[in-house]
């Protein structure tokens, strides 16, 4: 993207920040002065517009006390300030429809729309509360996948994740939790489809626990990944060091031969945020070219982080694990990845001859530390 393009997208975000601004703070006053009628406009604003600012400060190069404060605040205020947009449009929508059915009067009196506001506040702390504590609960999904044709000689039991995106908000706090969950399940081997990081490496407040946390991961093959769109950045390199350091394999753009069971194929992100240095995707065909010398009985899994143009593997890759999603993470998005995605989440095969494909809501949060219709999980997956 060039440089006046970014500028002006920028400028266009800013833009609609201000206006839906406006609009969440004018129907927030309308409801604060019944209830504080001595409350004036202009100090209203004045508070109402600092804590809107104060959100853009999460986006500035800052110091890093000054940064994960406000990281805090503005990830916590996205959520709310989403709910916040969403019922007060629902609640306009619903009051201009009851004015056209004559069961609300014109002019709307004054008390309805007090009603009304009362009630816009109580689903937006109901769904924030909820989604804040439901983001600490991490579940456990598991899926049996009867490979055809290229098969293994004996069960093998993969644990996946994707999107953990450490140096988001909670990301660290639960690490120790996903870690012994794993290793719990006793995997064969452990994958991660991509966003391990959030952008920035510097983000991450204890590196050296995290990493020894990760290090503890223990399964029979080792731990493998693929890169996600937030995995990289200026700080690639950090990333990649962090990961070494952890005893995680990364394949970028690579295929490992797996005790000779089985051939694991990582991709890069088509779309990382900042780049991937001098590295890039390859075309899939290419890639799939570069396996020609190895046994063809042997099953082909493949780590691609976003669940996007699935047919390109063909027949060529018997299993396809993917994150990227969030499955929307909070409600209604799960409505929006359920059409943009041809698998949003969860298990698909198109037909016998094409791959298995999973697709993890992952065990993170990106943004807003909250989970509303989809859930942080680990996900188990044998192999027969």
């Amino acid at each position: 993207m060039s440089k006046p393009a970014m500028i002006l997208g920028i400028l266009g975000a800013l833009f609609i920040y201000v206006v839906a601004n406006v609009y969440v703070g004018r129907r927030l006053y309308g409801g604060l002065v019944r209830l504080f009628p001595s409350l004036g406009g202009r100090v209203f604003a004045w508070a109402y517009g600092a804590v809107a600012a104060a959100f853009v400060l999460s986006y500035l190069p800052l110091p890093d006390a000054l940064r994960y404060g406000a990281d805090l605040f503005g990830s916590w205020w996205m959520g709310i300030w989403f709910y916040l947009i969403l019922w007060f449009v629902v609640a306009d929508i619903g009051i201009a429809i009851g004015r056209l059915a004559r069961l609300i009067r014109s002019p709307v009196p004054a008390a309805v729309r007090f009603r009304v506001w009362l009630l816009v506040l109580a689903l937006t702390v109901g769904f924030a509360g909820y989604g804040a504590w439901h983001a600490t609960q991490i579940t456990e999904t598991r899926y049996e996948v009867e490979l055809t044709g290229r098969g293994l000689d004996r069960p093998l039991k993969l644990v996946l994740i994707s999107d953990l995106h450490l140096g988001a908000v909670r990301s660290e706090s639960r690490l120790e939790e996903i870690v012994a969950r794993i290793n719990r399940m006793e995997p064969d081997l452990i994958v991660m489809a991509g966003d391990i990081f959030n952008d920035d490496y510097h983000a991450i407040r204890d590196p050296g626990r995290a990493s020894a946390l990760l290090r503890e991961l223990d399964a029979t093959y080792g731990v493998y990944a693929s890169l996600g769109n937030h995995d990289g950045g200026p700080t690639f390199p950090l990333m990649l060091q962090f990961l070494a350091d952890s005893d995680i394999t990364v394949l970028m753009e690579e295929h490992a031969v797996i005790d000779g069971r089985f051939v694991l194929i990582g991709r890069l992100d088509p779309s990382p945020i900042g780049g991937y240095g001098d590295l890039a995707r390859q075309p899939t065909e290419a890639l799939l070219a570069g396996l020609a010398g190895i046994d063809p009985e042997l099953p082909r899994i493949v780590l691609d982080h976003t669940p996007v143009r699935l047919s390109q593997y063909r027949d060529e890759a018997d299993l396809i694990l993917s994150g990227h999603t969030h499955k929307g993470q909070i409600f209604p998005g799960n409505l929006v990845t359920r059409l943009i995605y041809e698998v949003d989440y969860g298990y698909d095969q198109k037909d016998p001859a094409s791959p298995h494909v999973i697709v993890t809501s992952g065990v993170g949060t990106w943004g807003m530390p909250m989970r509303v219709g989809s859930d942080c999980e680990i996900v188990e997956i044998v192999l027969r």
